[in-house]
């Protein structure tokens, strides 16, 4: 099984993800050819193109097997882009659904599709996840209890330990400490240039 230069960078909604990774491509781009790619934009713009949602914080709230669909086919065409240089996939490893449940992010059919050498879980307090959606107004985030968090976190890890079973990925915890930030994308930056 080939392993791809693809490494799935994934957190709860709220936990920094973005900003850490952002900051840590800043920091490798004069040594690596890198992109980040955002799984949610890409399925956004295939259901966009299908007519089946307005906005990206519409997807969640698609119907399990249309989300599925979409799923797959953005796991297509990133799978295609990791060709000539490293991609770093953002992306969330369990999605709350409209009916409380979780869709799993990354399904085998996705994570045989990438691929991945290496899958980083940025993990936070929960209660500091907390209070960093309520102050992002970028986003309509959907309420979560610090302690539904928690387990959301939890959750996220058994999904990623299961990914890298099925496909030989290491996983990686990324703590993203309150004030911190940096610390987090300069670890990312290592991981980054040892791929």
């Amino acid at each position: 099984m080939q392993v791809r230069k693809i490494v799935v960078v994934s957190g709860v909604p709220g936990v920094g993800k973005t900003t850490v990774v952002t900051d840590a491509i800043r920091k490798v781009q004069d040594r690596l050819n890198v992109s980040l790619i955002t799984y949610g934009s890409v399925m956004f713009e295939i259901a966009q193109k299908r007519r089946l949602v307005e906005n990206r914080d519409e997807l969640r709230k698609l119907p399990i097997k249309k989300q599925r669909e979409v799923q797959k086919l953005a796991g297509e065409r990133i799978a295609a882009m990791s060709r000539s240089q490293v991609v770093v996939v953002d992306t969330h490893t369990l999605i709350q659904t409209a009916e409380g449940g979780f869709l799993i992010g990354l399904p085998q059919w996705v994570a045989e599709a990438i691929r991945p050498a290496s899958i980083v879980l940025v993990e936070a307090d929960p209660e500091n996840i907390a209070k960093r959606r309520v102050k992002d107004a970028t986003r309509t985030r959907d309420a979560q209890l610090i302690e539904s968090i928690a387990t959301h976190q939890h959750l996220c890890r058994s999904a990623a330990i299961t990914v890298g079973t099925l496909t030989g990925a290491t996983v990686m915890i990324l703590k993203n400490v309150e004030g911190k930030a940096e610390e987090a994308a300069t670890a990312f930056a290592d991981l980054l240039l040892k791929v």
